[in-house]
């Protein structure tokens, strides 16, 4: 027992003094070209231009006809949403579709807030931070907070490393904290979560490991496979049905909200979200047909080694604020946010949510932005 107590506290001394190690390092602000061909000759258009969505009774009348001929396999019994989609459940949703859904509706209420247009280059997270860096400096703003979830908290990161004297703060409500020696740290925090800076809330979150981090994300990375390496052959069957782009993103709607939803019927998804909100979700999608360029983002970003990424081995320099919703997919504790965020000053066990936290309680997490915008005010 003594000996298991002894090799735990220096393997934690010598992991904690690793990666505590402050580098001031910032990455390289360049420029790319992603679109077809060579890049056009002479000054990039900086041009923002005013835009408003659309639609037609053409393109109305389509989605009907799609959604009409469609060919549902029924669901196993008692399956509820342990297989995906729940198709019985999902008829509900065609039905809301096809006669109640108002998409004209949800373009005026789009069209309240101003849309712009304009041409930036682009894509992997890190081209994708300079592009919204170069776009708030075309705004006019030297200086701007950054708040983000999912791929935003990875693209508010690279902010942060790309130009952290034009970025006050960045906001997370998801980490990408990707050392082999935190899932280390997993497997003794059973028994030593404390030596590690594990808070009772933390072991509660995480532990059983097996069911909380491995099984959990066994269950629900599928996706992330396929789109990390055949996007487009996943693409053609999504951009082509809107009834399986609905089914294939609704679904994380449910389980990623709750992973017991899946354990209901109809997978719990109006207990957080109104049908028109998640249909008029569906719906930018499908009229632009984005869903495949979507999801090749996940292609550019893991379809690399991205441990050797520069950008993996970075800190960032920047004030950082932490939300830590109950159920997100993956819980990450403040001491792991501090090794690669060092000047983490805000950390918030909030008391409900899971993955899509601005869609599902925008109250709570606005007030936790707003507090941690408070405190580097006052630094």
């Amino acid at each position: 027992m003594w000996l298991e107590i002894v090799l735990a506290s220096v393997l934690g001394f010598v992991i904690y003094w690793f990666v505590s190690r402050d580098k001031a390092e910032t990455l390289p602000l360049e420029d790319g070209w992603w679109g077809p061909g060579a890049r056009p000759p002479g000054r990039e258009d900086e041009s923002i231009r005013p835009f408003k969505v659309e639609t037609s009774d053409q393109e109305i009348d389509d989605l009907h006809r799609r959604i009409e001929k469609v060919r549902l396999t029924p669901p196993l019994e008692d399956s509820r949403f342990h297989y995906g989609f729940n198709t019985s459940y999902l008829k509900k949703i065609l039905s809301y579709w096809r006669n109640e859904f108002d998409w004209r509706k949800q373009v005026e209420v789009l069209n309240r807030y101003p849309h712009f247009k304009t041409k930036i280059e682009g894509l992997d997270t890190v081209a994708t931070a300079r592009i919204f860096y170069k776009l708030m400096l075309r705004l006019g703003f030297q200086e701007f907070y950054v708040q983000g979830g999912d791929w935003g908290s990875a693209i508010c990161t690279n902010m942060g490393q790309l130009a952290p004297s034009h970025v006050k703060g960045i906001h997370l409500n998801m980490g990408f904290i990707l050392r082999n020696f935190y899932t280390l740290t997993l497997i003794l925090g059973r028994r030593f979560g404390r030596l590690f800076g594990y808070t009772e809330r933390d072991m509660e979150l995480m532990y059983p490991f097996k069911e909380k981090f491995f099984y959990k994300m066994m269950r629900e990375s599928g996706y992330l496979h396929i789109q990390a390496t055949k996007p487009d052959t996943v693409g053609c069957a999504l951009n082509d049905s809107p009834v399986g782009l609905a089914a294939y993103i609704l679904e994380k709607f449910t389980t990623w909200t709750n992973s017991e939803f899946r354990d209901l019927e109809d997978g719990g998804l109006e207990r957080k979200f109104s049908l028109d909100d998640l249909l008029t979700n569906i719906m930018i999608y499908w009229t632009t047909g984005t869903i495949t360029s979507s999801q090749r983002y996940y292609k550019e970003n893991l379809g690399k080694n991205i441990m050797a990424e520069k950008h993996q081995r970075m800190k960032v320099q920047v004030p950082t604020g932490f939300a830590a919703f109950p159920d997100e997919l993956l819980h990450v504790p403040e001491k792991w946010m501090k090794f690669k965020y060092p000047k983490l000053i805000s950390y918030s066990y909030m008391p409900r949510g899971g993955h899509f936290a601005a869609f599902e309680e925008p109250e709570l997490l606005a007030r936790d932005i707003i507090k941690f915008v408070g405190l580097v005010e006052r630094q």
